[in-house]
């Protein structure tokens, strides 16, 4: 029986009792009915937050229905206990804080409070119709994976930092100045509840959280803060159930740098599929995957994380299409023996485009996979131009000058790849059509912007006619790419006490004016543009034929018989041997310091962890490129057992 049934049957037995409207007169009937509404309004006020936040509508596709795990004493309904307490309202709710303190929640827009965050958005206990429902989102770009540009006064109190890697080696060194307890400090107060309410309240609808593979190990020579980060992160994901969020999980930093840019953890080269240490790395990699994999499949979090970037930004024309493939299709494959096949069965897995400049070759990727998405980064600002095309071109139609068509223009590409490979989104986009900003490119960076970046690192100087470009170049992006997460919600202040990369955060853009309050505002900016009907080939949202990857599509085994940066075999690179213990992730927990939920989905996933072979003189995993290839080290030897038998791999899991 629904609430609803309830309220109903609860206010008719009153109404209904025999002989009672008998011994009234009208102005008794009058009376009775007036108490009658109200207790009914009572009603429905008391059960419809417990509707919206416990139980599932009869449309909701449970996915707690699949996959091995076992009962943990939850009722599989994907409800887990908030870590800061449920909120029952909307507009005007009074928020308790961890901290006792509280503050009234802002959402005009009709969010509901442990429900959904607007009107117009699916509660996160139903179902989400890709290619139909509008993704709104904004990243937490900076808050567990640093960049310079993001939280540039860390960087400048160590003038030697350049990266995280950097930055934990000269935190490390200064005990005095906080060493890296500085880190959790950032952690703690970078972005709080506040921010989950305040970005519900915007009119968004998700988050995109890059995390670091550091949220789980690290090993020996990596100088990052280990496992301190994920406390956080799990309040990340109560917050965003509480506002009704949904998340969109990123991996944004992988063994040895997928990519070579600060934000992979390390500047310099890649070592992802690439050089010596290409395999070894990829293989450190795929067990993240899965440690992460094993755990947001648990019913507690399926309902909140309804997304996985599995790695951001893998330059592919560095690593190449084949080895590329090749771990995309070993990683599905893994993620799908986790969380099983078909609609309901786990979260969408993303993958990001690489960069490749012509979009064709994404068509039919992996055809058959399961609900394999693909995240595009449409920036301007990295172009290498002078970007003497000016934005500021009055407040009238011209506002935005050319960067408005430039914007329009990626429509066309999004709706044709929403048919040819599935759902595409954008992952990252902002309003830096330049690419000024304090430390957007690097530490001691330089800039191609031919103009003065000073003017756009200072939002006060800002006349109506820069506003109003910026804001029409915000618009016509946002409805071009229809799914969006904007980098990214916040920037943190600088030295000066000010933010000095303002096209990049739409916190700011808020408070200034130039992002709208209702992102649904923007629709219609580009007049008439391609747009997709939201019709998918069955397979890519895990209809008929997903998890059947056809032959031709599955691209060579992983590993890949060769990869680029070296010249011999693959098989002849050093691996790692997979007898190794499992680093769990641990869940939240109580008052009493008890753990409420386990950090393993799947009973049958008993493989053991990758771990160097005894006697292998590896190269350093983040600085191999040109290094010598040790023998003894390939995939002989890692095929060879040496340390804990298959017997005991029950004892190295958290089960739930």
């Amino acid at each position: 029986m629904s609430p609803s049934q309830d309220a109903y049957l609860i206010a008719s037995s009153f109404l209904h009792r025999p002989g009672l409207l008998l011994l009234a007169d009208k102005r008794g009937i009058v009376f009775w009915l007036v108490c009658f509404a109200a207790l009914i309004v009572i009603i429905l006020a008391i059960i419809l937050p417990v509707y919206f936040t416990v139980i599932k509508k009869k449309n909701t596709k449970s996915p707690s229905t699949t996959g091995n795990g076992s009962d943990n004493g939850h009722t599989g309904d994907g409800t887990v206990p908030s870590a800061t307490g449920a909120i029952t309202g909307g507009d005007g709710s009074q928020v308790t804080l961890e901290d006792g303190s509280t503050f009234t929640y802002s959402n005009q827009f009709g969010g509901f409070g442990g429900a959904k965050p607007n009107s117009w958005t699916p509660a996160i206990n139903q179902s989400w119709m890709y290619g139909k429902d509008r993704i709104f989102g904004v990243n937490l770009g900076g808050w567990f994976v640093l960049e310079p540009f993001i939280s540039p006064a860390l960087f400048q109190k160590y003038p030697t930092a350049i990266d995280e890697w950097s930055l934990s080696e000269a935190m490390a060194a200064d005990t005095a100045g906080g060493g890296l307890g500085q880190l959790e400090e950032h952690y703690k107060t970078f972005i709080t509840e506040k921010d989950f309410a305040e970005i519900a309240g915007a009119g968004l609808n998700w988050v995109r959280l890059p995390i670091p593979f550091w949220a789980i190990d690290k090993w020996d020579g990596e100088p990052f803060l280990d496992k301190v980060c994920w406390k956080y992160i799990l309040k990340a994901f109560s917050w965003a159930r509480k506002y009704g969020i949904r998340v969109n999980l990123d991996l944004h930093t992988i063994p040895g740098s997928q990519n070579g840019y600060n934000h992979s953890g390390k500047t310099g080269q890649v070592n992802f599929l690439h050089g010596p240490m290409g395999i070894a790395n990829a293989q450190r990699a795929l067990n993240y995957i899965r440690i992460i994999t094993e755990f947001v499949s648990q019913p507690e979090y399926q309902d909140v994380v309804q997304m996985f970037g599995i790695m951001n930004e893998a330059i592919i024309n560095t690593i190449g299409r084949d080895a590329l493939t090749s771990f995309y299709r070993e990683a599905h494959d893994m993620i799908r023996g986790i969380t099983g096949v078909g609609d309901g069965k786990g979260f969408y897995i993303s993958i990001h485009d690489g960069f490749e400049p012509n979009g064709t070759r994404w068509d039919a990727f992996l055809a058959g996979s399961d609900r394999v998405v693909l995240d595009r980064h449409p920036y301007t600002s990295f172009s290498g131009s002078t970007f003497e095309d000016p934005i500021a071109t009055g407040t009238g139609a011209d506002a935005g000058g050319v960067w408005v068509g430039t914007a329009c223009g990626w429509a066309t590409e999004i709706v044709r790849l929403s048919g040819t490979f599935g759902f595409t989104y954008a992952g990252e986009w902002s309003n830096g059509y330049n690419d000024c900003g304090l430390f957007l490119t690097g530490v001691g960076g330089s800039h191609s912007y031919a103009g003065d970046c000073g003017t756009w690192e200072d939002a006060t100087t800002w006349d109506d006619s820069t506003k109003a470009g910026v804001a029409a170049f915000n618009a016509a992006q946002m409805d071009a790419l229809k799914d969006f997460f904007f980098w990214t919600w916040k920037i943190g202040n600088s030295t000066a006490g000010s933010v000095q990369a303002p096209l990049w955060s739409y916190q700011l853009g808020l408070e200034g004016g130039w992002i709208p309050k209702d992102p649904r505002q923007a629709s219609g900016k580009c007049g008439t543009i391609p747009e997709f009907d939201g019709n998918y080939v069955p397979y890519m949202t895990g209809g008929l034929g997903a998890g059947t990857i056809t032959a031709a599509a599955a691209g060579t085994p992983f590993p890949p018989a060769q990869i680029s940066g070296v010249d011999v075999p693959a098989d002849e690179l050093p691996q790692y041997t997979s007898t190794g213990t499992v680093h769990t992730l641990p869940g939240p927990t109580d008052t009493s310091g008890a753990t409420q939920v386990g950090g393993w989905y799947d009973a049958q996933d008993m493989g053991l962890a990758p771990t160097p072979i005894l006697g292998c003189a590896y190269p350093d995993s983040w600085d191999a490129n040109g290094a010598a290839i040790p023998t003894g080290c390939g995939v002989d030897a890692a095929a060879a057992p040496t340390a804990p038998s298959v017997s005991n791999a029950t004892d190295v899991h958290r089960r739930r």
